[in-house]
């Protein structure tokens, strides 16, 4: 399987790649994972983004420059993090895209009740993250995103490349086994766009109402949610 192949590979096709270079690539710098990437996928893969920092679509556009970076705006980011999203399209080599639910946040308070992510995370989640992503992807065999296995011990298994049976995708994770140190490190030699937020004492950022600063000794993702037993917006599982 390479880029320059034009047929769509099956999905068992795609399973069958994933897990095999996940195990031989285990381990390999980042940069290497999305070449690898690059090469095999081409323009059918995309890079996933928060916009708490560039660093994966600044990797990812020195491997593919011009990838595609998909954002979801949930319609309650913090202003900061519009910002950021902004900054990395004018100031990455890659093509910023915004994905945006079906319904404005009017719409869904009209249809819902108002502050749905107070009263049923997951539903507000689903609405306004997953669905959005889901159709997002659509195009692509292959999708990047920034996940690491020291953020929560849900994420320790990470895998460098999976595959995301729910969405029939190759899913690669290609900092998996970076630090907060290592990420710093990125950020500092190549002077990647990061969100302000992250010096306000936010390690971890979503939607505004539903996240909040961490305290020392908490792991990097306890703003999230703060106070219930949710602990991922349903993205990655």
């Amino acid at each position: 399987m390479n880029a320059t192949t034009t047929e769509r590979p099956s999905a068992e096709d795609l399973r069958v790649l994933a897990e095999s270079a996940g195990r031989e690539l285990d381990g390999a710098p980042a940069l290497d994972i999305l070449r690898w990437a690059a090469e095999t996928f081409g323009p059918r893969l995309c890079v996933t983004s928060s916009m708490a920092d560039a660093v994966v679509a600044h990797l990812a556009s020195r491997a593919l420059p011009g990838i595609d970076v998909l954002f979801l705006d949930t319609g309650y980011h913090f202003p900061e993090t519009i910002g950021t999203r902004d900054a990395v399209a004018a100031f990455v080599d890659a093509n910023v895209i915004t994905l945006t639910p079906r319904q404005t946040v009017a719409e869904q308070d009209a249809e819902h009740g108002p502050a749905l992510y107070a009263r049923d995370p997951d539903l507000c989640c689903a609405l306004r993250k997953v669905r959005v992503l889901e159709a997002g992807l659509a195009p692509y065999d292959a999708w990047a995103t920034g996940l690491r296995r020291d953020e929560a011990p849900s994420r320790a298994d990470t895998p460098v490349v999976g595959w995301d049976a729910k969405r029939e995708k190759v899913k690669i994770a290609p900092i998996a086994h970076w630090t907060q140190a290592d990420v710093e490190a990125y950020v500092a030699e190549h002077g990647v766009l990061t969100n302000p937020l992250l010096q306000d004492g936010y390690t971890s950022i979503g939607c505004a109402p539903c996240t909040r600063r961490t305290a020392e000794g908490e792991d990097a993702r306890a703003g999230r949610w703060a106070g219930t037993f949710k602990t991922e917006c349903g993205l990655h599982g």
